[in-house]
This record gives C-alpha cells, sequence and structure tokens, in this order.
C-alpha cells in the first residue's frame, strides 16, 4: 500500500489493524487527500472485492443491501445483492445520507450479514467497511449517531502530505494510476487465518486493568457527558492485539494500548460543551491527556 499511499505509513497501519481485528475505519477529512486511494490500495493488496457507495440524500437502504425482485419465470422473488456485497467497501461521505440509509450498514458492520425480506445474508469474509466524511463541511449532512460512530474501531484523518511525496505523486500519475498497477500480496483466506491468529495475541491481567483504569478515566471526566462503552473497551482490546501483531509480538504492551487509545476512543465520548463539528480536537487532546494520568504498569 505504501507504494502508492506515499508518507502515510500510519494510515496504512491503523487500516491493516482494523483488517486484523475484523472492524471497520472511519476516515475523517477534507477532499482529494487520498481517502478513496487508502481503500482501493487494501483491497487490491489482499486480493478482494472492492466496492465504492456513493452516499447522497436521495440513497435508499436497498442501494445499500440489494432488493428482491419478481422473477416472472419462475414465479418467484429473487434477491439480488447490492454493493454491499464486498470485502472492502468504501461508504464515501457516509454523513451526506439520512439516518435511514446510514441504519443499514449496522447489521453488516456488526454481524458480517444482512437481512431482507425476512431472510438473512451472509457478508463475503474479510469484510472492512472504510467510511469517509468531510469534517469541515456541515450543510446538507446527517451527523452520524453514536450508535453508528461505535461500530468503528478507529477514526483517523489523512492530512496533507508533505511537499516531497506530493512532487512524487504529480510524476507518478503523468500516465496511469498507479493504485490500478498494484499486486495483491494475500490471499483472503489468509487474512482470516490472521484474524485468528490476532484472537490469540497474550494480553497479561495488568494490561487488562491498565486497559478498564483509561475507559473508566473516560466515564468519570467532568468535562466528558458520554464516556467509552463497554464495545468500545473490547475494541480496545482487540484493536492493541491487532497491533502488536503488527508490530511482530504475540503479546500485548502498554504502547500499544496507549499507540491506539485516541484513535479508539476519541469518537466514542461526547464532550458536555458539544460544538457540532468543532470539538474534535479538543476531545482528542483531552483523551490524550487522560493518557498520561493514568499509571503504566511495570
Amino acid at each position: 500500500m505504501s507504494q502508492v499511499v506515499l508518507g502515510k505509513p500510519n494510515v496504512i497501519r491503523m487500516c491493516l489493524v482494523a483488517l486484523l481485528a475484523g472492524e471497520h475505519v472511519l476516515l475523517e477529512d477534507v477532499p482529494g487527500v487520498g481517502k478513496t486511494l487508502v481503500a482501493k490500495a487494501l483491497a487490491r493488496s489482499v486480493h478482494g472485492d472492492f466496492c465504492r457507495i456513493q452516499f447522497t440524500p436521495d440513497l435508499l437502504p436497498s442501494d445499500i443491501i440489494g432488493t428482491s425482485v419478481y422473477d416472472s419465470g419462475t414465479g418467484q422473488f429473487k434477491f439480488h445483492r447490492g454493493p454491499v456485497f464486498s470485502n472492502v467497501v468504501l461508504a464515501d461521505e457516509i454523513n451526506r445520507t439520512p439516518p435511514r440509509t446510514q441504519s443499514a450498514l449496522l447489521e453488516a458492520m456488526s454481524d458480517g450479514q444482512v437481512s431482507a425480506d425476512g431472510v438473512t445474508h451472509d457478508l463475503p469474509e474479510p469484510f472492512i467497511v472504510i467510511a469517509t466524511q468531510n469534517p469541515f463541511e456541515f450543510e446538507g449532512t446527517y451527523p452520524l449517531p453514536e450508535s453508528q460512530l461505535d461500530r468503528f474501531l478507529i477514526r483517523i484523518s489523512m492530512g496533507y502530505p508533505a511537499r516531497e511525496h506530493e512532487r512524487q505523486v504529480l510524476q507518478d500519475h503523468r500516465k496511469s494510476e498507479p493504485v490500478d498497477h498494484l499486486q495483491a500480496v494475500i490471499e483472503g483466506t489468509h487474512i482470516l487465518q490472521l484474524q485468528e491468529y490476532v484472537r490469540d495475541v497474550a494480553v497479561e491481567d495488568s494490561i487488562h486493568d491498565y486497559l478498564l483504569d483509561l475507559v473508566h478515566s473516560t466515564r468519570e471526566c467532568s468535562e466528558l457527558r458520554v464516556g467509552v462503552s463497554t464495545r468500545g473497551a473490547l475494541c480496545l482490546y482487540r484493536g492493541a492485539q491487532a497491533l502488536a501483531a503488527v508490530r511482530g509480538r504475540d503479546y500485548v504492551m502498554p504502547d500499544d494500548i496507549k499507540d491506539l487509545a485516541v484513535p479508539v476512543m476519541a469518537h466514542r465520548v461526547v464532550p458536555r460543551s458539544f460544538i457540532h463539528g468543532g470539538h474534535r480536537e479538543a476531545v482528542e487532546g483531552l483523551i490524550a491527556r487522560l493518557v498520561e494520568q493514568i499509571p503504566v504498569p511495570a
């Protein structure tokens, strides 16, 4: 992925962590910095199916999960799968569609399945949703509810590339899209094996207590109205296991928890002085301060 996503090793690492943990990513940044490129590069690297869904105000749930169509030949309704039946799903500008359509992804992200007309359909494995939204444009948008945000393992930003990387982008795009020539380095079945391996990464008891100390500090913080949920604690746990594996270890260290605390927890809390769209940096700074205050196990 680093061959085409230049100068963003942490973004690539976090996407890999989410994939190995069996979770999902929320990419929040301005347009044109490579959010779609990240999803395409990930799909090509793991030899997976890729689908981009452009979320718009008139998008319907059936446009995502699919719909049943009457077959005059058999006299029965046949389910036609929607674009969500892919390994890597890019939910572009997810906050531009109403909550009814946003919620169509909830079951898919939580259980790896969708239900239509009383029938449950399993999604392909591996399955990861990479959703994007612009944090600076709010006209005609629908803020993601807390229940939807809680389904994302991490929230990260791309940021502008460094000048030398941007120069390389200009050169690489003279004739074609470099991502179209990216070769797969692993198959989907191997990803599933790695996901099973990640679940076996050792977490010592003192690390459990350290993680819970961090989570409970958000619930006891006077500056927060809502702290991290139990699902958030589990996401931090699984994310730390995946990050440890990515770093070549079969055990979790406190640094794994610390490095994931902000991207995993910041979007799961609600500050008391809520300002639409303008509180992200303040909340992330608050979470970082809480991390510094919690004693690290020896």
